[in-house]
């Protein structure tokens, strides 16, 4: 392995490319200000989509643009619990008309957990 290294040159720590000739994109520095006082600046593309409000690189806290944009505000849909989806495929009278067949059906024996159901005459009849 010592054959293969490269003698002087540290590995990722520093570029061999030039930079001569290279055309950087026109930039823009957006400033920004969180809540806590911290002012800091980020570089970005003139052609970029500038976010209204920006993670601060010193509390973490969210710093917004001095530029005067606002911060668009998400539509947020309601909460749908698993009730509110089962209304919209049944009604209540349906929903009651259910849960009395499947408790007849538990109270028979019929489904449900076996160490539920009382030892039915039928069985006790069958084993005897």
């Amino acid at each position: 392995m010592g054959e293969r290294t490269l003698r002087g040159a540290r590995l990722g720590g520093q570029s061999f490319e030039d930079e001569r000739g290279i055309e950087f994109a026109a930039r823009q520095n957006i400033a920004y200000a969180c809540p806590q006082g911290h002012h800091f600046e980020i570089p970005m593309s003139v052609e970029a989509e500038v976010p209204a409000v920006w993670e601060c690189p010193r509390c973490g806290a969210e710093a917004l643009s001095q530029s005067g944009q606002t911060r668009e505000e998400k539509v947020e849909k309601p909460v749908r619990t698993h009730w509110d989806m089962l209304l919209e495929r049944r009604s209540i009278p349906e929903l009651e008309e259910i849960l009395t067949e499947r408790l007849e059906l538990l109270r028979g024996g019929e489904i449900g957990p076996a160490h539920l159901h009382r030892a039915s005459t039928k069985k006790k009849a069958k084993t005897a």
